[in-house]
C-alpha cells in the first residue's frame, strides 16, 4: 500500500522587485514551512499588459518556481494558492481571468486566492485581527478590515498619491536638491550634493528619469538620502514629518471606525529608521490616539501562505472583496 502524497499549499509574493515564492504544510495552526522550503526568487518583475498584470508572464515564472520547490521537498502535491500582487485591484482582470483555472489544470490545486498585496500584507502583519496595516515601500497603501469589509487607504500610485511612500519622499528631495541648485527658496544645499554624488549634474537629471519606466523606483531610491540628511538639515527632516503626517492620515483612515484598533507597519520604507520613525510615533499619537502599534508578525509572503493555508482548511475569516481578495475553486474536490 503505497503512503499518501503530502499536502502543501504555496504563497505567492509579486511585487516592483520580482517574485518570492514558498511552500508550506497547513495545519490547524499557522501554516508550517517545509524542510528545504526557504522561499526562491525571480528578480524579474511581472509584466503589465493592456489586461493589467500579465498572466501568462506571472506563470512562466512561477510554475518552474512550484516544481522546484516540491522537488527540494521530496515531491508531493499543491492544493491551495494564494498569490498577493501588487497592483491587483486595479491591474487584476487577466489574472482572475487565466490564473485559477491554469493552476488547476497545471498543478491541480483546488482552492486559489487572488489578493491585492496589501491583504497579504495584512494576513501577514495582523493575521486574523481587526485593525489596520501601512505596507509602505516605493509607494504606500493603508487597508484595515473589521472583519466585515475593508477600507482601503491610498495606494493611488506615484502620480496621484502613495503619500509619504518612498518614491513621495525621494520625489521632494529631489525637488528640494533642484530649489538649492537654482537659488530658490526651500532647496537643500546638502541634498543637491547627494543628489549629484547618486545621479549626477541635476541639470541633466529631468532627461534621465523622465523616460524611464522605473521612475518610482529610481525616485524612491533617493529616499535613504533625505533620512541621511535630516538630522543636519531642516529641508530633509521637514520632508520627512510631513511623510509621517501622511502615513498616519492614511492608517487614521483605514482603521475600524467605533473601535480600538491595533496598526501595524510593514515594509522596506521602515527601514529609514528613527528620522522617519520619531515623526511617525508622534503623528500617530495625535491622530489615532485610541490605537496601538504592534509589530508585525510577518511580512507579505507569510501572509500570502497563511491566507493559503486558511482556503485549502476552508478556515477564512478576512473579508472576500471582488478587487481585493477572491477565492477559486478551479480543480473542486473530488474532480
Amino acid at each position: 500500500m503505497t503512503e499518501p502524497r503530502p499536502v502543501y499549499v504555496l504563497g505567492v509574493d509579486s511585487g516592483g522587485s520580482g517574485l518570492r515564492v514558498a511552500l508550506a504544510a497547513p495545519d490547524g495552526g499557522a501554516p508550517r514551512p517545509v524542510p528545504a522550503g526557504e522561499p526562491v526568487r525571480s528578480a524579474e518583475p511581472v509584466r503589465t499588459g493592456p489586461r493589467g498584470i500579465d498572466a501568462a508572464h506571472l506563470l512562466g515564472q512561477l510554475l518552474p518556481m512550484a516544481r522546484a520547490l516540491l522537488e527540494r521537498a521530496g515531491g508531493g502535491r499543491i492544493t491551495a494558492v494564494a498569490v498577493g500582487a501588487a497592483g491587483l485591484a486595479t491591474l487584476g482582470d487577466d489574472l482572475r481571468a487565466e490564473l485559477p483555472s491554469a493552476l488547476g489544470e497545471v498543478l491541480g490545486v483546488r482552492r486559489v486566492a487572488l489578493a491585492a498585496d496589501a491583504v497579504t500584507a495584512y494576513a501577514g502583519a495582523l493575521g486574523e485581527s481587526p485593525g489596520a496595516v501601512v505596507a509602505a515601500g516605493t509607494g504606500l497603501i493603508a487597508l484595515g478590515t473589521d472583519l466585515t469589509a475593508w477600507r482601503r487607504a491610498d495606494g493611488w500610485g506615484h502620480l496621484l498619491g502613495d503619500c509619504g511612500g518612498g518614491a513621495w519622499i525621494g520625489r521632494a528631495g529631489l525637488e528640494a536638491a533642484m530649489r538649492a541648485h537654482d537659488g530658490r527658496r526651500g532647496g537643500s544645499p546638502p541634498l543637491l550634493v547627494r543628489a549629484e554624488r547618486l545621479f549626477g549634474p541635476v541639470a541633466g537629471l529631468p532627461g534621465r528619469l523622465y523616460p524611464r519606466a522605473d521612475r518610482p523606483a529610481v525616485l524612491a531610491s533617493f529616499a535613504p538620502e533625505v533620512a541621511g540628511c535630516a538630522a543636519e538639515d531642516a529641508v530633509a527632516g521637514a520632508i520627512l514629518r510631513d511623510a509621517a503626517r501622511h502615513i498616519a492620515e492614511a492608517a487614521a483612515a483605514a482603521c475600524p471606525q467605533d473601535a480600538a484598533c491595533e496598526v501595524a507597519l510593514t515594509g522596506g520604507l521602515f527601514k529609514l529608521g528613527e528620522p522617519l520613525l520619531v515623526p511617525l510615533r508622534e503623528e500617530l499619537a495625535a491622530q489615532l490616539p485610541r490605537a496601538r502599534q504592534v509589530p508585525a508578525a510577518g511580512d507579505p509572503l507569510d501572509g500570502a501562505l497563511r491566507v493559503a493555508a486558511d482556503i485549502a482548511l476552508d478556515r477564512l475569516r478576512l473579508p472576500q472583496d471582488a478587487c481585493l481578495l477572491s477565492v477559486h475553486s478551479p480543480h473542486p474536490e473530488g474532480a
